[in-house]
């Protein structure tokens, strides 16, 4: 009896996922949030013993998680200075424009292949949510996340996840330092919708284009809010 008590404590051990991971995501997604949604600004000096009072967490998951916001080129280490939050480089929304605009097709296409009715139905959900909501645009954007994770989820492809999910943060940083200067989201809905639609119905090429056309409309509206605030006269 004792035997087998024993088993099913270390069975239990074996299969549950450490305490210190748990809490290390939950810092990473933390405070990642607060990069993109610039709580953090660019250029911040990431101060542990602050993020430690702010999020009730120890150091170690803490310091885990900004190893991790390193890899996603959201923190940057400067030897013998510190942590600061990464800058963002308008000149850089070229490139993470033409990435995107590889990347995200491909993954639809392998989402229209191997993507399920139930995910479809969750993304019905997603957008039919954000019809009705009436949401102001700093809203939107997380219901175009949401979009994009069913998409990348479908896909089923972790590597690729991962890449996308950091290109996106990158993104989503650039549309809320211009949200002033940013255009309707209104129509990122109806992209959605059409994308979906092509979904439903496998059509992968109608699908990739829709999801390249997608990406183009942002790219061109961060590119338009740039230039307004540049033209500005209060600019410099």
């Amino acid at each position: 009896m004792v035997a087998v008590s024993t088993a099913v404590i270390y069975l239990y051990h074996i299969t549950q996922p450490p305490v210190t991971t748990s809490l290390s995501n939950r810092a990473y997604d933390e405070i990642r949030r607060m990069i993109v949604r610039l709580a953090l600004a660019p250029g911040a000096v990431i101060n542990e013993d602050d993020l430690q009072a702010r999020l009730g967490l120890g150091r170690t998951p803490i310091r885990e998680a900004l190893q991790r916001l390193v890899r996603d080129q959201l923190v940057t280490v400067i030897p013998r200075r510190g942590m600061y939050v990464s800058t963002i480089d308008v000149g850089e929304l070229s490139t993470l424009y033409e990435t995107r605009a590889v990347l995200e097709p491909y993954v639809t296409r392998l989402a229209c292949a191997r993507g399920t009715d139930a995910q479809w139905a969750q993304m019905r959900q997603v957008v039919d949510a954000a019809r009705r909501s009436g949401a102001p645009a700093d809203e939107l954007i997380g219901y175009d996340r949401e979009c994009h994770e069913i998409v990348w989820a479908a896909a089923d492809n972790r590597f690729l996840t991962d890449t996308l999910d950091m290109l996106y943060a990158q993104s989503d940083r650039l549309w809320h330092i211009y949200l002033a200067e940013v255009d309707d989201m209104a129509d990122a809905v109806d992209e959605h919708e059409a994308i979906l639609h092509a979904l439903e119905a496998r059509d992968a090429d109608r699908a990739a284009s829709l999801v390249e056309a997608h990406i183009r409309a942002f790219d061109t509206q961060i590119g338009n809010a740039v230039r307004r605030r540049l033209e500005s006269p209060l600019a410099g």
